[in-house]
């Protein structure tokens, strides 16, 4: 180690340029890998000490400094004032050694930081889909009470957002409920492949040590070891792959709020939001803005941009490291940050969202929204569908040109667009009839509905 803090220096007898230094530097923010990084150098340690590497002395020596060193950090000691390390790695080795003595100089036997690294950054994210996860069921079970809240609620639902079809308030609820599910689905699959110990790969070409791999891996709770060292070192598909299932997320957050800023319009009036997740206008008395939901749009196209970056960063690397590398943390780190806190404010917008159930009722029941079932009145009746759909496209022309609903239109009047029309239409034109008639699998059938959401409340009970 030299003076500056560097892990190398041998073969140079010049001092990096100041600028250079600079650019180089990342330990302004890897830092946040401190805690991983330790973890990872005391199974190190014990791994160097099963294989004969260091002695009992030296690795209680070791261990028993980098414990101290994290304790120190756990306390809120500003360990980190002062120094002049180039990453959080030459700084976790400089202050060992200076605490502990040489016994700290023979730590990064058999390792490169190349590993080191991809060790760190894979422990560190393990545990970031652990917390994201737990974020995910949070909202999943905020979505669920606000359709328990709202059992009851007709929304109309909508396609090219114009007025298509009512459904139960609680179907959408679950329609969301069911895109996070999928959510953490794919994170858990990431989940995996992070999960697998590149340390003893060496810088690129393994290491000359009689390592126990296996026992490091289990020792970090890490599922297996990587198969290849250059691939080890190399790739950060992993960091991809959970960037891919975080824009996932906030895709669907974006489109969560996207539905709420509309439905909170006045132009609306779907839902009210709290004064807790509203903001005011500097010039404007009466506004009241949906800003929390805003944010949730805007901080998509964020996340979005650093799964590009990430693409961009590793597309034309060569095997195996390279300094390229550096870039991936904070994208990484912005990555899983934003959508944390992105999960826990929407779960706070769900928590203080009310739903104006009159005024969605009597928008499920103004447009049309039942010529739907008046075409499948038809068809049970023996009329072919196509012939069906082109006569209530006439019935809701007549129905238009007199400013009145279909079921505002008496079963004679109907009758004159086709002779199957009986007077037991108006029952099958009915709101509730509209939507207990949905009531295959997946259907918003009140009653599929309730069973949707008992279901939704064993799965976060799991």
């Amino acid at each position: 180690m030299t003076k500056s803090g560097q892990l190398w220096g041998g073969r140079f007898t010049e001092k990096p340029d100041e600028t250079f230094a600079e650019f180089n530097d990342s330990f302004r923010f890897d830092r946040r890998l401190f805690a991983a990084d330790v973890r990872a150098s005391i199974a190190h340690a014990n791994g160097l000490a099963r294989a004969g590497v260091l002695t009992a002395d030296e690795a209680a020596a070791i261990t028993g400094g980098l414990v101290e060193m994290l304790a120190a950090a756990d306390s809120g000691a500003a360990i980190f004032d002062g120094s002049d390390a180039e990453d959080v790695h030459s700084f976790i080795e400089g202050t060992l050694i200076a605490a502990i003595g040489d016994a700290g100089r023979k730590l990064h036997t058999g390792r490169s930081r190349n590993d080191q690294v991809a060790t760190a950054l894979r422990l560190w994210l393990r545990d970031e889909i652990d917390r994201i996860d737990d974020l995910i069921c949070h909202l999943q079970s905020a979505m669920v009470s606000l359709a328990e809240r709202h059992v009851s609620a007709v929304l109309p639902g909508y396609t090219h957002l114009q007025r298509a079809q009512p459904v139960m308030f609680a179907h959408w609820c679950l329609a969301y409920f069911e895109m996070l599910k999928r959510d953490r689905d794919r994170l858990a699959d990431a989940r995996k492949r992070v999960n697998i110990l590149p340390l003893g790969s060496g810088a690129l070409a393994g290491t000359g040590f009689p390592v126990d791999r296996a026992a490091v891996a289990g020792e970090l709770g890490f599922d297996g070891v990587s198969a290849n060292s250059l691939d080890g070192v190399s790739d950060r598909d992993f960091a991809v792959e959970f960037s891919s299932a975080c824009s996932l997320i906030m895709v669907h957050l974006s489109r969560l709020a996207e539905d709420l800023i509309i439905y909170c319009s006045n132009e609306f009036g779907f839902v009210s939001l709290s004064d807790a997740v509203s903001s005011g206008s500097s010039l404007m008395p009466q506004k009241k803005n949906p800003d929390a939901l805003e944010l949730l749009r805007g901080k998509a196209g964020r996340v979005f941009g650093h799964q590009t970056a990430l693409l961009a960063m590793i597309k034309g690397l060569p095997l195996a490291y390279n300094k390229d590398m550096q870039e991936d943390k904070e994208a990484v780190f912005d990555t899983a940050d934003t959508v944390n806190i992105s999960l826990r404010a929407a779960a706070i917008v769900l928590d203080n969202t009310t739903v104006n159930e009159e005024r969605t009722r009597e928008a499920a029941t103004a447009g049309y929204l039942n010529a739907t079932e008046l075409a499948d009145y038809l068809v049970k009746k023996g009329v072919p569908f196509r012939t069906a759909h082109e006569t209530v496209g006439r019935a809701v022309l007549y129905a238009i040109s007199r400013g009145r609903e279909l079921h505002e239109l008496d079963p004679g009047e109907l009758r004159e667009f086709s002779d199957e029309i009986g007077d037991d239409v108006s029952d099958a034109l009915d709101l509730g009839a509209a939507l207990s008639a949905k009531g295959t699998i997946g259907g918003t059938a009140p009653d599929r509905v309730a069973e949707a959401l008992r279901a939704a409340r064993r799965y976060l009970e799991q």
